[in-house]
This record gives structure tokens, C-alpha cells and sequence, in this order.
């Protein structure tokens, strides 16, 4: 397994325009950030080998070129662990630092204990520690929740990951969701911050729709319909969508949240510098930029190297933004994930800064 470097250290500061008193804020700031990437690189071309698809196929329809993929052996708390070693690593911090601990994800190791226990372990902390599952929502879900228990407790630091290992649960036979999905870890170490124009989130939005909760799932291995040798010969435990109605719904309720974001920070589409969106499909993207106003040139992807990484997508997104220099002082920057549920969470705009150690 190959673990990306930490990249430069980072802190979000103010806006420039102070936020409102109606805008529901919290002091924070982001220390360090830190992702953990399989090697195996599975391209469309591999697939079109075991199912009946093509690269161009893919592509056209969802904007991905190769996903990676966990080894065997491996798995989600491995790649949530690296990425909070990586984290913690840039943001010059040591596990000892860290006051809570909240991992995103929708597959953990096994259905108990919590994928947050296994990192605990390994860290060496014995602190406030769970996993939270809001599907490909997770880490924004995560994000305000852990920024409110830190503030609530008045924590030192927060550690926050998404950790996915969605190639496990995908059908082999299944063209439709076999290109979608890859494996990845990102994480961020979240610090307090202080005063009424200090760092901060400005406003987010956080909701599910349950009436639409069948349209992705996987169906059994839960409760319901357990892990018995019936339900995993019907394939219970491969992940099931409906494609176009997702597409449809997320498109509508991101435009929705976002518009909600926005209006309560009283910042114009065109004061975000950085768009960060769940990569799921680059054509839900492409739909979406017009109507909440921002361009392509303000949003960051990587989705065509990655797939639908599910909770870890917006942090490894992140991740990337840092590295490539797209995050710089004084940048609001707007999050916005949404998923299995259906879920949705839009966060921000939080103003960013880029600073190098």
C-alpha cells in the first residue's frame, strides 16, 4: 500500500467580510490533511475484460478512467489509519493531541467493533471514538459534528477521516455499478479556533430524504436479511442502484443545500474559490455548476483517477486542492457530498488558508 505525502500545512482563517449573527458558526480550523491510496490501479479497459462495458462507455457517462483497489487481506481501518498518521504528520501533531476521533464510512471492517476502535488501537488513544455512516455524506457529516463536539468540549484537536473500501461490496457481473466504485482514505486533524472573525465554518446543511433510501443499498447482511447463505448466493450483499433516479435526486437536493449554505453565509456564488463535490459522477457535476452559479475553474475533481470513493472522495479531494496550490488565504471554500439515504450535507463557505511549514 502506498500512502500519499502530507501535504503543506494549512490553516482556515476568516473571510473578509465578517459573518452575519444569523449565520449558525463554528470556530475551527483545519491543521493538517493526509490520504492513503491503494497501488492497484484498475483501469476501464480491465473491466471491459470481465463485464460487458468499454472505456469509452464509462467515460462518456461518468467521467472515470481507473479506480483503485485494497488488496486482499487489507482493510478500511488499514487505509484509515495511514491517512491519520499522514494527517496528523502535516499538521505537526502527535496522536496525543487528538481529543476525538470520528471515522466516515459505510464499510467497516466488520459490523462490530467500529472501524474508529481498530484506529484507536493503533494510535494509542483512549478518547471520545466512533464511526458515523452517512454514505458518501459521511465526512461533511463528520465535519460538523465533530467540530461541534470540539467546541462543546473544548478540545484540543479533532481527528477526522473517511475511510471506504467499496470494491468488496460490488458485483463482479454488474456493469452498472462495477466502474463506479474504488477504495481511499483521506483525514484531517481539525483545531479550535477563536474570536468572531477567526477561522470557522459559516454555515452548512445536513438532511436525508428516506423516502428514497432503497434506490442505493446493499440489501443483506444487516438485521433484516442476515449474512446467511441464501441471501449471499442471491448476491444480497452486492451493492443494488438506480442510477438515473440517483442522478436525478442529486442533482436537484445539492442544488438545493448549496443554495441554503450560501444564503445563510450572505456570500454570492461567485466569492467561492474552491468547489469541493462529492466525485461521484462528473456529469451530476457538470449539471450541477450552472445552477448554483460556479464555474468549472473553481471546482476541483479528480474523479476520473479515483471513482466514487464515498465518504473519502471530498477529503482526498481536498487533499489534492492543498497539494496542487488551489488552496490560499482568504479562499472560501464550499463542500458539498451526498449519497446513499438519500443524504445530503453541504458545508462552508469556510475560508481557507495554505501555509507552508
Amino acid at each position: 500500500m502506498t500512502i500519499a505525502e502530507g501535504t503543506s500545512r494549512r490553516l482556515i482563517t476568516s473571510s473578509a467580510l465578517p459573518p452575519p449573527p444569523v449565520v449558525a458558526r463554528i470556530p475551527l480550523g483545519i491543521g493538517g490533511l493526509g490520504a492513503a491510496l491503494p497501488p492497484t490501479r484498475i483501469t476501464n479497459d480491465y473491466l471491459a475484460a470481465q463485464v460487458e462495458t468499454s472505456d469509452q462507455w464509462i467515460v462518456e457517462r461518468t467521467g472515470i478512467r481507473e479506480r483503485r483497489v485494497l488488496a486482499e487481506g487489507l482493510a478500511t481501518s488499514d487505509l484509515a489509519i495511514a491517512a491519520a498518521r499522514a494527517a496528523l504528520a502535516d499538521a505537526d501533531m502527535d496522536a496525543g493531541d487528538v481529543d476525538t476521533l470520528v471515522v466516515a464510512t459505510c464499510t467497516p471492517d466488520q459490523p462490530l467493533p467500529s472501524v474508529a476502535s481498530f484506529v484507536a488501537r493503533e494510535l494509542g488513544l483512549r478518547v471520545a471514538a466512533f464511526d458515523l455512516n452517512a454514505a458518501c455524506s459521511g465526512w461533511v457529516y463528520g465535519l460538523v459534528n465533530a467540530a461541534s463536539m470540539m467546541t462543546a468540549m473544548g478540545g484540543r484537536a479533532s481527528l477526522l477521516i473517511g475511510a471506504e473500501v467499496l470494491s468488496r461490496w460490488m458485483d463482479p457481473a454488474d456493469r452498472t455499478t462495477l466502474p463506479l466504485f474504488g477504495d481511499g482514505a483521506a483525514a484531517a486533524v481539525l483545531v479550535p479556533g477563536s474570536g468572531a472573525s477567526g477561522p470557522g465554518l459559516l454555515s452548512w446543511d445536513l438532511g436525508v430524504d428516506g423516502d428514497a433510501a432503497d434506490l442505493l443499498r446493499v440489501p443483506a447482511g444487516g438485521s433484516r436479511f442476515p449474512a446467511t447463505p441464501e441471501n449471499i448466493a442471491a448476491g444480497g450483499h452486492y451493492m443494488k442502484m438506480q442510477g438515473q433516479e440517483v442522478f436525478r435526486r442529486a442533482v436537484r437536493t445539492v442544488e438545493a443545500s448549496c443554495r441554503t449554505v450560501l444564503d445563510a453565509a450572505r456570500v454570492d456564488p461567485s466569492e467561492v474559490v474552491l468547489f469541493v463535490p462529492h466525485q461521484a459522477n462528473a456529469r451530476i457535476v457538470d449539471a450541477l455548476l450552472p445552477r448554483i452559479g460556479v464555474p468549472a475553474t473553481k471546482t476541483m475533481m479528480n474523479i476520473e483517477r479515483y471513482g466514487n470513493t464515498s465518504a473519502a472522495s471530498i477529503p482526498l479531494a481536498l487533499c489534492e486542492a492543498a497539494a496542487a496550490g488551489r488552496l490560499a488565504d482568504g479562499d472560501l471554500v464550499l463542500l458539498a457530498g451526498f449519497g446513499a439515504g438519500m443524504t445530503w450535507a453541504t458545508a462552508g463557505p469556510a475560508p481557507a488558508t495554505s501555509v507552508t511549514r
